[in-house]
């Protein structure tokens, strides 16, 4: 475990507030007090963070406890290496006799059964026999795709704390805490540009303060406002042009006069429909996220729905002057 990613490093606010409270309340807690614990939220958020600390806390507290950590695709491949090797028996006693099993990114084993399936049986050992399980993943338990119903249902029987995205006054509060720890002078404007600016993940938030702090040391340039732009032009210039899909929904829902839950709904009216199309349109040319991602934010459709839309709307704006001016409007203020 990352010994830097402790609870004392955890920079709190209201967006992870719930989840910091259930990792130290499962940390300092002699037995399980909900099981298991599921953390969902974004990329960089900071599960990763909590995992490792509840892990470092009860690592120095009780030395005796045994824990693993481990991604899903590795609790994967360890298993198919087990199938291969044909001793599934030594790798179900090495997870069935911990104290503490935290899996982290468990979507991944979407679609993957027999996986699933050990995963399934692994976990309700654990859970019987009173030890804790923490889990993470990029969306609720509800919500994760490929996954047996009968597995959805036991990863909510415990705790699901959910990690919004970070508020302007927690990225803040992020990047003083990380200038502290590094005993760096870094000017408050420099910061709060930051944590106007890059709103994206707290991942490439500190990664961008790395970057400055790095220049300013190794160039020997101060750290201004100045400067921080210049190093960080190609950062920024990308946040400033990101677009969330949820962002186009709404703008052209509004634009269009329909409902934003028509964007996830099975309504195929053609006063429904044919914003959708514009929305997963613009979805594909706005932002990085690939077809099959753009399908399961429009309620979990097909990526081949996805590419049905985009060429009806390329069609469309080829053939009806006013329909191409709409879609070219609603991009140019997307991109404002």
């Amino acid at each position: 475990m990352d010994p830097r990613l402790t609870f004392e490093n955890f920079v709190v606010g209201k967006p992870n507030e719930l989840a910091y409270a259930a990792a130290r309340r499962i940390a300092e807690a002699p037995t399980a007090p909900f099981n298991p614990l599921f953390l969902y939220g974004g990329v960089g958020l900071g599960k990763t963070h909590l995992m490792h600390a509840i892990g470092l806390h009860i690592k120095k507290q009780s030395p005796e406890r045994r824990i693993i950590y481990l991604s899903a695709e590795k609790f994967m491949y360890q298993f198919v290496r087990a199938l291969r090797t044909k001793d599934t028996m030594a790798f179900k006693e090495q997870f069935r006799s911990v104290d503490v099993l935290m899996i982290d990114d468990v979507q991944f084993i979407g679609g993957r059964e027999a996986t699933q399936e050990e995963f399934f049986h692994t976990f309700n050992a654990l859970v019987d026999q009173n030890r804790q399980v923490v889990i993470s993943a990029d969306k609720s338990p509800s919500d994760l795709e490929g996954v047996e119903e009968r597995m959805r249902s036991r990863l909510g029987w415990g705790l699901v704390a959910d990690i919004h995205p970070t508020t302007y006054e927690l990225r803040l509060g992020i990047l003083q805490a990380r200038a502290e720890q590094a005993s760096i002078d870094i000017p408050i404007k420099v910061l709060e540009f930051l944590a106007h600016k890059i709103t994206s993940n707290v991942r490439e938030l500190e990664g961008a303060l790395n970057r400055i702090v790095a220049h300013g040391t190794l160039v020997g340039r101060p750290i201004t406002l100045e400067n921080t732009q210049e190093v960080l032009h190609d950062l920024l210039r990308a946040n400033d042009r990101r677009v969330t899909i949820e962002e186009i929904q709404k703008r052209v829902s509004a634009h269009f006069n329909v409902r934003v839950a028509d964007m996830h709904s099975a309504r195929r009216a053609r006063a429904v429909a044919r914003p959708r199309q514009v929305a997963m349109y613009l979805s594909k040319q706005l932002t990085s996220r690939s077809l099959p991602e753009i399908g399961r934010k429009f309620g979990g459709r097909d990526h081949t729905t996805v590419m049905h839309a985009v060429r009806k709307v390329e069609e469309l704006k080829a053939t009806d002057s006013g329909f191409a001016e709409d879609v070219e409007l609603l991009r140019r203020m997307l991109e404002a």
